[in-house]
């Protein structure tokens, strides 16, 4: 059957937050990430695809478009073969869940690649959970969920206001630091929340006060500073090493 101008217009409309929240559904495109999101088990409430997209086994909700139709729903320039709609399902914290395990939270980084990329950095170092700030970029973008691959579907990401929340946790709050402690003599801990801030700002005051220990990465060359993923990966890879 073929879809109607409001059903484009729907569609399209998803590419903008507002419309994410006002509808609380989401989109990505694209076979690569809409495959790994299948495989990972993640549950969409419809998908688009033309005939250049024909797994074995169709999935739930599975609807062949036209070409022309496809191109009138993409969010891309060049459209894709498959677009799949999801439910925007927020995840929140169980009193005292950060007091165990290991936690990633993001301080306001508004790059939607590089929350992505850490959402997967989280699930390779299997981190229970990620927490983001109000100002980090929307966990349902686009850009975020491709960046974050599968991920996306095997990690609990809680968007929060992260003083209260580290605050009150009974655990190590681990901040960076050029004058903190060499991560590599880090001893073995049993739970921590690992605060990475932005870039440009790094963490913001209010954040930065609830840390309780601070860590460095040393510099052994004269880069000026390491991008935020990447230090959140050699962070992650140090604390879950020593587990």
């Amino acid at each position: 059957m073929a879809l109607t101008k409001a059903q484009m217009s729907q569609l399209r409309d998803l590419r903008h937050k507002r419309h994410r929240e006002a509808s609380q559904r989401f989109v990505v495109e694209g076979p690569k990430v809409v495959g790994e999101l299948i495989e990972a088990g993640h549950k969409f409430e419809s998908i688009y695809a033309t005939y250049r997209w024909m797994p074995d086994e169709k999935p739930p909700a599975f609807n062949l478009v036209s070409d022309d139709e496809m191109v009138r729903i993409s969010h891309y320039p060049t459209p894709s073969c498959v677009l799949a709609v999801g439910r925007v399902n927020r995840a929140s914290l169980l009193p005292h869940e950060l007091d165990t395990g290991f936690t990633l939270a993001l301080d306001g980084i508004q790059d939607p690649g590089n929350v992505g990329t850490l959402i997967r950095i989280a699930d390779w170092f299997g981190f229970d959970r990620v927490l983001l700030s109000p100002a980090c970029a929307d966990l349902f973008s686009q850009k975020v969920i491709n960046a974050s691959m599968g991920s996306f579907a095997r990690v609990r990401v809680i968007t929060a206001e992260l003083p209260p929340l580290l605050s009150s946790s009974l655990t190590s709050v681990l901040g960076c630091d050029l004058a903190g402690e060499n991560v590599h003599e880090l001893e073995s801990l049993p739970a921590a929340i690992v605060v990475i801030g932005s870039e440009g700002r790094g963490l913001s005051p209010d954040v930065a006060a609830t840390v309780n220990r601070t860590i460095t990465i040393p510099r052994l060359g004269r880069a000026e500073s390491l991008n935020a993923a990447v230090a959140a990966g050699i962070v992650c890879a140090q604390l879950r090493n020593r587990v």
